[in-house]
């Protein structure tokens, strides 16, 4: 009788964390712009009530799941909030872009040094590129159709998608109530535009393919001004930082304290 009774325990568990982590919650859709398309998946609150407002968290992906299957940039970040007991403790509306293959999120110009290592230097201004031209049109959509709590709407990213966060940002410098960018970076002239935005950095000491010193830069920019922003170098973490800081047990209520 115990080992039946241990095995529907083990049975039912499995089942919850395998429902918890079900991708396939995050719907489909495709945002179509003249001859230029950005799919994306949303992923709803749970009993989704289209009377309510909802707080909202725009996530952008690195460059390595760009293309337009619309599948890769749930690779990293998507299972944070698919929890169930997050799900339940913090309702929002999770918006998961897909860049273009052959696009960046922010402007940014890369090369590699005599030593070999990865140099970016960020254009704070000019057009955008077409994946931030879309990517702010399919946003405000999204506020608009979905009657988001425009008091709470956080934005992320990892890599590209961290340098893409302080872009998005430094574009739309009144949208945003906090943002949390992973191994990105931003050039130290952007850091007024960002001042009103609260800010939790991320990046890992060892990263050999964004070097922390373009989040360092930024940060020691934004503490100059006074600006609200906390940073966290892993000391042993390459450039997979982002499993350490979506392990933060204090992330997501961080994330959620903060209101415009």
């Amino acid at each position: 009788m115990k080992k039946i009774i241990f095995f529907f325990i083990i049975f039912f568990s499995a089942f919850s964390i395998a429902h918890s982590q079900d991708k396939s919650l995050y719907q489909k859709h495709s945002f179509i712009k003249g001859t230029d398309t950005m799919p994306y998946r949303l992923l709803l609150p749970e009993n989704y009530d289209a009377s309510k407002k909802y707080p909202l968290i725009l996530f952008l992906h690195g460059a390595g799941e760009r293309g337009n299957d619309n599948e890769a940039q749930l690779m990293h970040g998507s299972n944070l909030f698919l929890r169930d007991s997050i799900r339940k403790k913090y309702p929002a509306i999770i918006l998961f872009p897909q860049c273009p293959a052959k696009s960046f999120w922010s402007n940014v110009a890369i090369k590699n040094n005599a030593a070999g290592e990865r140099e970016f230097t960020f254009h704070t201004g000019g057009a955008p590129t077409i994946a931030m031209d879309l990517l702010q049109q399919l946003l405000f959509e999204t506020i608009k159709k979905y009657k988001v709590n425009k008091k709470q709407i956080y934005v992320g990213g990892l890599s590209m998608g961290g340098m893409g966060t302080f872009e998005i940002v430094n574009r739309n410098p009144k949208l945003f109530a906090a943002a949390f960018p992973i191994c990105g970076g931003a050039d130290s002239s952007a850091a007024p535009n960002l001042k009103k935005v609260n800010w939790w950095v991320f990046h890992g000491a060892k990263d050999d393919v964004v070097l922390p010193v373009y989040s360092e830069r930024i940060v020691n920019a934004l503490q100059i001004i006074n600006a609200k922003v906390k940073f966290t170098l892993y000391p042993e973490a390459n450039h997979n930082s982002w499993d350490n800081a979506f392990a933060e047990p204090t992330l997501l209520q961080w994330l959620f304290s903060n209101k415009k």
